[in-house]
Protein backbone atom coordinates (compact mmCIF):
# COMPACT_ATOMS: atom_id res chain seq x y z
CA UNK A 1 0.00 0.00 0.00
CA UNK A 2 2.70 2.30 0.85
CA UNK A 3 4.61 1.37 -2.18
CA UNK A 4 1.74 2.69 -4.37
CA UNK A 5 1.17 5.88 -2.20
CA UNK A 6 4.59 6.70 -2.75
CA UNK A 7 4.46 6.29 -6.69
CA UNK A 8 1.16 7.99 -6.56
CA UNK A 9 3.07 11.26 -5.17
CA UNK A 10 6.27 10.65 -7.76
CA UNK A 11 3.39 10.86 -10.62
CA UNK A 12 4.30 7.03 -11.41
CA UNK A 13 1.03 4.87 -13.09
CA UNK A 14 0.96 1.44 -11.14
CA UNK A 15 0.70 -2.15 -11.77
CA UNK A 16 0.44 -4.06 -8.81
CA UNK A 17 0.37 -8.11 -9.28
CA UNK A 18 -1.11 -10.20 -6.14
CA UNK A 19 -1.59 -13.57 -5.87
CA UNK A 20 -4.62 -12.58 -3.81
CA UNK A 21 -7.69 -11.03 -5.04
CA UNK A 22 -8.48 -9.33 -1.98
CA UNK A 23 -4.95 -7.32 -1.47
CA UNK A 24 -5.45 -4.08 0.15
CA UNK A 25 -3.15 -2.64 -2.60
CA UNK A 26 -5.32 -3.86 -5.72
CA UNK A 27 -7.63 -1.19 -5.16
CA UNK A 28 -5.34 1.57 -4.88
CA UNK A 29 -3.02 1.40 -7.69
CA UNK A 30 -3.98 2.41 -11.64
CA UNK A 31 -3.80 -1.72 -12.48
CA UNK A 32 -4.60 -4.16 -10.70
CA UNK A 33 -3.78 -7.61 -11.85
CA UNK A 34 -4.73 -10.79 -9.53
CA UNK A 35 -1.26 -12.80 -10.72
CA UNK A 36 1.53 -15.28 -9.25
CA UNK A 37 4.70 -15.08 -10.77
CA UNK A 38 6.41 -18.23 -9.50
CA UNK A 39 2.73 -19.99 -10.63
CA UNK A 40 2.22 -18.16 -14.21
CA UNK A 41 5.64 -16.17 -15.32
CA UNK A 42 5.25 -15.89 -18.85
CA UNK A 43 1.89 -14.01 -17.82
CA UNK A 44 3.86 -12.26 -15.14
CA UNK A 45 6.77 -11.19 -17.59
CA UNK A 46 3.81 -9.85 -20.62
CA UNK A 47 3.29 -6.98 -17.41
CA UNK A 48 6.63 -6.30 -16.51
CA UNK A 49 7.53 -6.06 -20.20
CA UNK A 50 5.14 -2.85 -20.17
CA UNK A 51 6.83 -1.02 -17.00
CA UNK A 52 9.69 1.06 -16.52
CA UNK A 53 10.54 -0.95 -13.32
CA UNK A 54 9.63 -3.51 -11.07
CA UNK A 55 9.95 -3.44 -6.86
CA UNK A 56 8.92 -6.56 -5.08
CA UNK A 57 6.94 -5.28 -1.66
CA UNK A 58 6.99 -8.28 -0.25
CA UNK A 59 8.94 -10.95 1.63
CA UNK A 60 7.96 -14.41 0.19
CA UNK A 61 11.71 -15.98 -0.84
CA UNK A 62 10.12 -17.98 -3.63
CA UNK A 63 8.70 -14.81 -5.24
CA UNK A 64 11.97 -12.64 -4.56
CA UNK A 65 14.22 -15.20 -6.36
CA UNK A 66 11.44 -16.09 -8.86
CA UNK A 67 11.46 -12.46 -9.83
CA UNK A 68 15.37 -11.99 -9.61
CA UNK A 69 15.65 -14.60 -12.15
CA UNK A 70 13.03 -13.57 -14.50
CA UNK A 71 14.35 -9.92 -14.91
CA UNK A 72 17.84 -10.91 -14.47
CA UNK A 73 19.43 -10.01 -18.34
CA UNK A 74 16.35 -7.94 -19.20
CA UNK A 75 16.69 -4.13 -19.64
CA UNK A 76 13.99 -3.61 -16.64
CA UNK A 77 14.81 -2.91 -13.68
CA UNK A 78 14.55 -5.12 -10.74
CA UNK A 79 14.52 -2.67 -7.60
CA UNK A 80 15.56 -5.22 -4.84
CA UNK A 81 19.03 -6.69 -4.43
CA UNK A 82 18.71 -10.36 -3.94
CA UNK A 83 21.89 -11.24 -2.36
CA UNK A 84 21.57 -8.01 0.35
CA UNK A 85 18.36 -8.99 1.48
CA UNK A 86 19.36 -12.67 1.83
CA UNK A 87 22.21 -10.94 4.61
CA UNK A 88 20.13 -8.75 6.06
CA UNK A 89 18.13 -11.41 6.77
CA UNK A 90 20.21 -13.28 9.04
CA UNK A 91 20.86 -11.41 12.05
CA UNK A 92 23.61 -13.05 13.01
CA UNK A 93 25.09 -12.75 9.48
CA UNK A 94 24.62 -9.14 9.40
CA UNK A 95 25.72 -8.83 13.17
CA UNK A 96 29.42 -9.94 12.00
CA UNK A 97 29.22 -7.43 8.88
CA UNK A 98 28.33 -4.22 11.17
CA UNK A 99 30.88 -5.69 13.65
CA UNK A 100 33.43 -5.45 11.05
CA UNK A 101 33.05 -1.72 10.33
CA UNK A 102 32.54 -0.78 14.01
CA UNK A 103 29.20 -0.34 14.47
CA UNK A 104 27.81 0.29 17.92
CA UNK A 105 25.83 -2.89 18.87
CA UNK A 106 23.80 -4.12 21.81
CA UNK A 107 26.11 -6.01 24.48
CA UNK A 108 26.41 -9.56 23.74
CA UNK A 109 24.25 -12.25 26.64
CA UNK A 110 25.55 -13.65 28.81
CA UNK A 111 27.65 -10.68 29.25
CA UNK A 112 25.54 -8.28 29.12
CA UNK A 113 23.44 -9.56 31.79
CA UNK A 114 19.57 -9.31 32.85
CA UNK A 115 16.84 -8.30 31.30
CA UNK A 116 18.19 -9.55 27.50
CA UNK A 117 16.72 -9.53 24.06
CA UNK A 118 16.11 -13.14 22.97
CA UNK A 119 15.02 -12.89 18.97
CA UNK A 120 15.08 -15.44 16.35
CA UNK A 121 17.91 -14.65 13.21
CA UNK A 122 15.48 -14.91 10.43
CA UNK A 123 12.36 -13.40 11.44
CA UNK A 124 10.63 -9.98 10.60
CA UNK A 125 9.48 -7.75 12.91
CA UNK A 126 8.37 -8.65 16.42
CA UNK A 127 8.31 -12.35 15.76
CA UNK A 128 9.73 -14.75 18.23
CA UNK A 129 10.84 -11.89 20.17
CA UNK A 130 11.09 -11.92 23.90
CA UNK A 131 12.36 -10.20 26.77
CA UNK A 132 14.37 -12.71 29.69
CA UNK A 133 14.65 -11.39 33.13
CA UNK A 134 16.25 -14.46 34.75
CA UNK A 135 17.68 -17.97 32.84
CA UNK A 136 13.71 -19.20 32.96
CA UNK A 137 12.92 -16.65 30.60
CA UNK A 138 15.67 -17.24 28.00
CA UNK A 139 15.26 -21.08 27.60
CA UNK A 140 11.48 -20.42 27.34
CA UNK A 141 12.40 -17.92 24.51
CA UNK A 142 15.27 -20.24 22.99
CA UNK A 143 12.22 -23.39 22.99
CA UNK A 144 10.08 -20.70 21.11
CA UNK A 145 12.48 -19.97 18.40
CA UNK A 146 13.57 -23.84 18.25
CA UNK A 147 10.31 -24.38 17.08
CA UNK A 148 10.36 -21.42 14.74
CA UNK A 149 13.33 -23.23 13.08
CA UNK A 150 15.33 -20.80 13.68
CA UNK A 151 18.67 -19.47 15.53
CA UNK A 152 18.71 -17.14 18.07
CA UNK A 153 20.51 -13.83 18.57
CA UNK A 154 20.80 -12.80 22.42
CA UNK A 155 21.52 -9.20 23.44
CA UNK A 156 21.30 -6.82 25.66
CA UNK A 157 18.54 -4.79 26.24
CA UNK A 158 18.67 -1.52 25.19
CA UNK A 159 15.89 1.42 25.83
CA UNK A 160 15.28 4.23 24.64
CA UNK A 161 14.63 6.80 21.14
CA UNK A 162 13.62 4.10 18.38
CA UNK A 163 15.03 5.20 15.13
CA UNK A 164 15.62 4.76 11.52
CA UNK A 165 17.47 5.58 8.30
CA UNK A 166 17.08 4.13 4.85
CA UNK A 167 19.90 4.22 2.57
CA UNK A 168 20.05 3.66 -1.28
CA UNK A 169 23.25 2.10 -3.10
CA UNK A 170 24.45 1.24 -6.74
CA UNK A 171 26.16 -1.79 -5.49
CA UNK A 172 29.72 0.46 -4.63
CA UNK A 173 28.29 3.48 -3.12
CA UNK A 174 25.91 4.80 -1.15
CA UNK A 175 23.59 7.27 -0.28
CA UNK A 176 22.13 7.75 3.07
CA UNK A 177 18.62 10.15 3.80
CA UNK A 178 16.43 10.68 6.36
CA UNK A 179 16.28 9.69 9.94
CA UNK A 180 12.54 9.34 11.55
CA UNK A 181 11.74 8.07 14.57
CA UNK A 182 9.57 4.67 15.06
CA UNK A 183 6.71 4.62 17.99
CA UNK A 184 5.18 1.16 18.97
CA UNK A 185 2.23 0.05 20.22
CA UNK A 186 1.49 -2.71 23.35
CA UNK A 187 2.07 -5.51 20.74
CA UNK A 188 5.75 -3.79 19.62
CA UNK A 189 4.45 -3.12 15.97
CA UNK A 190 5.10 0.42 14.24
CA UNK A 191 1.94 2.49 15.44
CA UNK A 192 3.37 5.82 14.36
CA UNK A 193 6.35 7.59 12.19
CA UNK A 194 7.70 11.02 13.15
CA UNK A 195 9.47 12.78 10.79
CA UNK A 196 11.34 16.16 11.59
CA UNK A 197 14.94 17.99 11.87
CA UNK A 198 15.73 17.16 15.45
CA UNK A 199 14.92 13.70 15.61
CA UNK A 200 18.72 12.89 16.40
CA UNK A 201 21.02 15.92 17.74
CA UNK A 202 23.62 16.99 14.42
CA UNK A 203 26.16 14.68 15.95
CA UNK A 204 24.30 11.50 16.27
CA UNK A 205 22.27 12.40 12.63
CA UNK A 206 25.76 12.14 10.81
CA UNK A 207 26.81 9.28 12.59
CA UNK A 208 23.82 7.25 11.62
CA UNK A 209 24.15 8.15 8.24
CA UNK A 210 27.77 7.35 7.75
CA UNK A 211 26.82 3.93 9.77
CA UNK A 212 24.61 3.64 6.90
CA UNK A 213 26.70 3.96 4.57
CA UNK A 214 29.15 2.36 5.92
CA UNK A 215 27.33 -0.83 6.30
CA UNK A 216 25.51 -0.63 2.81
CA UNK A 217 29.01 -0.36 0.92
CA UNK A 218 30.10 -3.36 3.32
CA UNK A 219 27.67 -5.35 2.14
CA UNK A 220 27.51 -4.30 -1.48
CA UNK A 221 24.23 -3.17 -1.68
CA UNK A 222 22.64 -2.50 -4.77
CA UNK A 223 18.96 -0.78 -3.93
CA UNK A 224 17.03 0.36 -0.58
CA UNK A 225 17.89 -0.67 2.54
CA UNK A 226 16.48 0.89 6.76
CA UNK A 227 19.17 0.78 9.20
CA UNK A 228 17.04 0.42 12.59
CA UNK A 229 18.53 1.45 15.91
CA UNK A 230 18.01 2.90 19.84
CA UNK A 231 19.28 6.03 20.61
CA UNK A 232 20.35 4.89 24.52
CA UNK A 233 21.84 6.63 27.43
CA UNK A 234 25.07 5.95 26.31
CA UNK A 235 24.88 6.54 22.43
CA UNK A 236 23.26 5.03 19.39
CA UNK A 237 22.94 1.03 19.20
CA UNK A 238 22.04 -0.75 15.97
CA UNK A 239 19.30 -3.26 15.83
CA UNK A 240 19.52 -4.64 12.09
CA UNK A 241 18.76 -3.46 8.98
CA UNK A 242 16.69 -4.43 6.53
CA UNK A 243 17.65 -4.67 2.53
CA UNK A 244 13.70 -3.94 1.00
CA UNK A 245 11.09 -1.30 0.67
CA UNK A 246 10.38 -0.08 4.29
CA UNK A 247 6.43 -0.10 4.92
CA UNK A 248 6.02 2.93 6.57
CA UNK A 249 9.34 5.40 7.36
CA UNK A 250 9.28 6.47 3.44
CA UNK A 251 5.71 8.24 3.49
CA UNK A 252 6.38 10.13 6.56
CA UNK A 253 10.12 11.51 4.90
CA UNK A 254 8.10 12.13 1.68
CA UNK A 255 5.25 14.08 3.23
CA UNK A 256 7.68 16.00 5.69
CA UNK A 257 10.80 16.88 3.29
CA UNK A 258 9.68 16.04 0.04
CA UNK A 259 12.02 13.13 -0.67
CA UNK A 260 9.93 10.40 -2.59
CA UNK A 261 12.76 7.10 -1.89
CA UNK A 262 10.71 4.83 -4.10
CA UNK A 263 11.31 7.99 -7.01
CA UNK A 264 14.89 8.00 -5.70
CA UNK A 265 15.47 4.03 -5.78
CA UNK A 266 13.68 4.37 -9.39
CA UNK A 267 15.97 7.05 -10.82
CA UNK A 268 19.02 5.38 -9.00
CA UNK A 269 18.44 2.17 -11.26
CA UNK A 270 18.05 4.48 -14.22
CA UNK A 271 20.94 6.23 -14.34
CA UNK A 272 19.54 9.45 -13.58
CA UNK A 273 18.77 12.29 -10.67
CA UNK A 274 15.19 13.10 -9.15
CA UNK A 275 16.94 16.67 -8.75
CA UNK A 276 14.77 17.06 -5.84
CA UNK A 277 15.78 18.90 -2.80
CA UNK A 278 14.70 18.36 1.00
CA UNK A 279 12.84 20.80 2.43
CA UNK A 280 13.13 21.11 6.28
CA UNK A 281 9.44 20.06 7.73
CA UNK A 282 7.68 17.43 9.75
CA UNK A 283 5.32 15.16 9.69
CA UNK A 284 3.42 12.77 11.50
CA UNK A 285 2.17 9.08 9.98
CA UNK A 286 -0.03 6.89 12.27
CA UNK A 287 -2.67 4.30 11.89
CA UNK A 288 -5.63 3.96 13.65
CA UNK A 289 -8.58 1.72 13.97
CA UNK A 290 -12.54 2.09 14.78
CA UNK A 291 -13.70 -0.97 16.15
CA UNK A 292 -16.77 -1.76 19.10
CA UNK A 293 -17.45 1.99 19.32
CA UNK A 294 -13.32 2.90 20.08
CA UNK A 295 -11.09 4.67 18.41
CA UNK A 296 -7.72 3.12 18.58
CA UNK A 297 -3.68 4.02 17.48
CA UNK A 298 -2.99 0.24 16.57
CA UNK A 299 0.43 -1.38 14.56
CA UNK A 300 1.03 -1.98 10.82
CA UNK A 301 -0.41 -5.81 11.24
CA UNK A 302 -3.80 -4.47 12.59
CA UNK A 303 -3.98 -2.46 9.98
CA UNK A 304 -3.01 -4.33 7.05
CA UNK A 305 -7.00 -5.99 7.79
CA UNK A 306 -8.17 -2.62 5.82
CA UNK A 307 -10.05 -4.05 3.01
CA UNK A 308 -10.45 -2.02 -0.13
CA UNK A 309 -8.75 1.41 0.93
CA UNK A 310 -8.75 4.13 -1.01
CA UNK A 311 -6.61 7.30 -0.56
CA UNK A 312 -8.15 10.42 0.90
CA UNK A 313 -7.45 14.13 0.74
CA UNK A 314 -7.79 15.96 3.97
CA UNK A 315 -9.32 13.03 5.49
CA UNK A 316 -10.96 14.32 9.20
CA UNK A 317 -8.10 17.50 8.93
CA UNK A 318 -5.16 14.99 8.00
CA UNK A 319 -3.57 15.68 5.03
CA UNK A 320 -3.32 12.41 3.31
CA UNK A 321 -5.48 8.66 4.47
CA UNK A 322 -5.46 5.28 3.27
CA UNK A 323 -8.84 4.18 4.93
CA UNK A 324 -11.85 1.72 4.14
CA UNK A 325 -13.45 4.74 6.07
CA UNK A 326 -17.76 4.76 5.07
CA UNK A 327 -20.25 7.14 7.44
CA UNK A 328 -21.90 4.57 9.70
CA UNK A 329 -19.43 1.69 9.28
CA UNK A 330 -18.79 0.11 12.94
CA UNK A 331 -15.05 -1.54 11.70
CA UNK A 332 -13.18 0.51 9.88
CA UNK A 333 -9.21 0.97 9.73
CA UNK A 334 -7.04 4.58 8.55
CA UNK A 335 -3.52 5.66 7.82
CA UNK A 336 -3.45 9.27 8.77
CA UNK A 337 -0.38 11.53 7.49
CA UNK A 338 -0.50 15.22 8.61
CA UNK A 339 2.44 17.61 7.71
CA UNK A 340 3.61 21.04 8.41
CA UNK A 341 6.50 23.39 9.10
CA UNK A 342 6.79 22.60 12.46
CA UNK A 343 6.68 19.40 14.83
CA UNK A 344 4.12 21.23 17.53
CA UNK A 345 1.71 22.27 14.46
CA UNK A 346 1.61 18.62 13.22
CA UNK A 347 0.70 17.37 16.72
CA UNK A 348 -1.81 19.63 17.38
CA UNK A 349 -3.30 18.95 13.98
CA UNK A 350 -3.49 15.26 14.82
CA UNK A 351 -5.20 15.80 17.90
CA UNK A 352 -7.64 17.74 16.24
CA UNK A 353 -8.25 15.20 13.48
CA UNK A 354 -8.97 12.67 16.16
CA UNK A 355 -11.14 14.74 17.86
CA UNK A 356 -13.43 15.34 14.81
CA UNK A 357 -12.87 11.23 14.38
CA UNK A 358 -14.46 10.87 17.59
CA UNK A 359 -17.08 13.40 16.75
CA UNK A 360 -18.04 11.91 13.62
CA UNK A 361 -17.98 8.30 14.80
CA UNK A 362 -20.34 9.32 18.02
CA UNK A 363 -17.31 7.90 20.14
CA UNK A 364 -15.37 9.51 23.47
CA UNK A 365 -12.82 6.92 23.48
CA UNK A 366 -9.17 7.17 21.67
CA UNK A 367 -7.05 4.50 22.99
CA UNK A 368 -3.30 4.85 22.56
CA UNK A 369 -1.58 2.01 24.31
CA UNK A 370 2.83 2.04 24.55
CA UNK A 371 4.88 -0.94 24.98
CA UNK A 372 5.22 -2.17 28.67
CA UNK A 373 8.21 -0.13 30.15
CA UNK A 374 11.10 -2.98 31.58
Amino acid sequence: MEAVYLAEKAGFETVVLDRKAHAPALSLCDEPVVLDPTVDPAAAMAVFEGCDAVIPACEELDLLRCLDGMLAGTDIPLLFDLESYGTSCSKNRSNEIMESVGVPLPGKWPECGFPAIVKPSSQSGSVGVAVAMDDADVERALEAIRRLGDEPVMQEFVHGKSVSIEVIGDGSTARSFVTTEVVLDTNYDCKMVRCNPDILSPEDDELLGRIGRDVAEAIGLGALMDVEAILTPKGLRVLEIDARIPSQTPAAIQAATGVNLLEELAFTALGRETGRVRTPGSAVYRHVVFKDGVLRACGEKEFGHVRSPRFVRGFFGADDAITDYEPGKDEWRATLITHGPTEAGVDVRCADTVSAILDACSSETFIDGSPEVV
